[in-house]
């Protein structure tokens, strides 16, 4: 068998703390790089990018940023898309504001501005947990929403209160607007998911996420041996929602283009992205790719199999698409609480041992 470790010997304290150990794991992880940016591209068109692969990019991002808050420090957010509401805000104040500065820097600098934002509404976390805080990022969520909708330098006074995303290129190719190549904005993305990954599995390896696990598995036992719970909730706070942040300047620029928040960023996109990372796993980046990959996917193929296909009523696929989600939320709170990325270690376990028996 291929997935195995005989021979694959480590001789630096570097190379047994690597991310993938297992050869077999380093090839499969380059194969999807090589794949993601050197194949896709030329193969997608506007259906695949607009249906699939944009949502599927972005809401990793989001997925991967809330499983760092909830799933890594213990901190349950409902805040999700407040907080993407930001950054796509402050996104399109910094593109109408700044129109000679390159785009990727303005998402970077969105992502920045709801850090903040986030470190703000984080504080209530330092005196309540658990479901108060809930309802504490909940508040922020609806608070944000009015913000957003009742002053209208937000949306610089348009009279329909819709921010629309202007034209900008990265090196000469159009990244956002209307006459946006499919290839483009999927490339645009993909670097910001391919970064923002790397970034999250080195924090959460490190020193400051073992800090995050210290405060998610007993608060005060942390604090006794010497993890500060100030840094470490507010660290997860600014880390999470810099990735929401980025997640909701993607999906306001280069995904939408123009956007309303009380229909985009409402409480329904809070939810949507707790049970990607639900469903995913939580304390897993690779779980928060498979419930985002799940959760984007399944609307597609009920949608393409039941009205395509079997030629039911739209409504009736949207209405079942609720229901397979909500008994696969009660299902894997009760049977497997660590999501679908449980499924995958167990799986690979298997195969590491097979032919023997386990």
């Amino acid at each position: 068998m291929l997935y195995r470790e005989a021979g694959d010997f480590k001789t630096s304290y570097a190379d047994d703390n690597q991310t993938f150990p297992i050869r077999f794991d380093r090839w499969r992880y380059y194969a999807v790089l090589v794949i993601a940016f050197g194949i896709v591209p030329f193969i997608i068109n506007d259906y695949w990018v607009s249906a699939v692969f944009l949502p599927f990019l972005i809401y990793a991002i989001a997925a991967i940023g809330l499983n760092i808050l909830t799933g890594y420090c213990g901190q349950v957010s409902l805040g999700t898309g407040g907080f993407m509401a930001v950054g796509a805000y402050a996104c399109y104040k910094l593109m109408t504001a700044f129109p000679d500065i390159n785009i990727f820097f303005h998402v970077i600098l969105a992502g920045g501005v709801t850090a903040g934002v986030g470190i703000l509404f984080g504080l209530p976390s330092l005196r309540i947990k658990g479901f108060y805080l809930a309802v504490a990022t909940l508040a922020a969520q609806f608070f944000l929403v009015w913000l957003f909708n009742r002053v209208p330098w937000f949306y610089n006074n348009s009279a329909s209160g819709q921010i629309s995303a202007p034209e900008r290129t990265v090196f000469g190719i159009e990244v956002t607007g209307a006459n946006t190549e499919a290839w483009a904005s999927y490339l645009f993305c993909l670097v910001f998911v391919v970064i923002l990954a790397w970034l999250a599995r080195n924090l959460t390896r490190g020193t400051v996420g073992r800090k995050w696990m210290a405060i998610r598995d007993m608060d005060i036992a942390a604090e006794i041996i010497g993890v500060n719970p100030l840094t470490a909730k507010l660290s997860a706070f600014a880390v999470s929602s810099f990735f929401i942040g980025i997640a909701g300047a993607l999906f306001f620029a280069v995904y939408l283009g123009a956007v309303e928040v009380g229909e985009v960023f409402g409480i329904n996109k809070s939810f949507l992205v707790l049970f990607m990372v639900i469903i995913g796993g939580l304390g897993s980046i690779f779980g928060s790719f498979a419930g985002a990959a799940f959760l984007v996917l399944l609307p597609v193929l009920l949608k393409n199999i039941l009205v395509g296909t079997l030629g039911w009523p739209t409504d009736l696929a949207a209405h079942l698409e609720f229901m397979i989600v909500g008994a696969l939320i009660i299902i894997f709170l009760i049977a497997e609480p660590h999501g679908l990325a449980q499924l995958w270690r167990v799986a690979k376990e298997k195969l590491r041992l097979w032919p023997f028996p386990h």
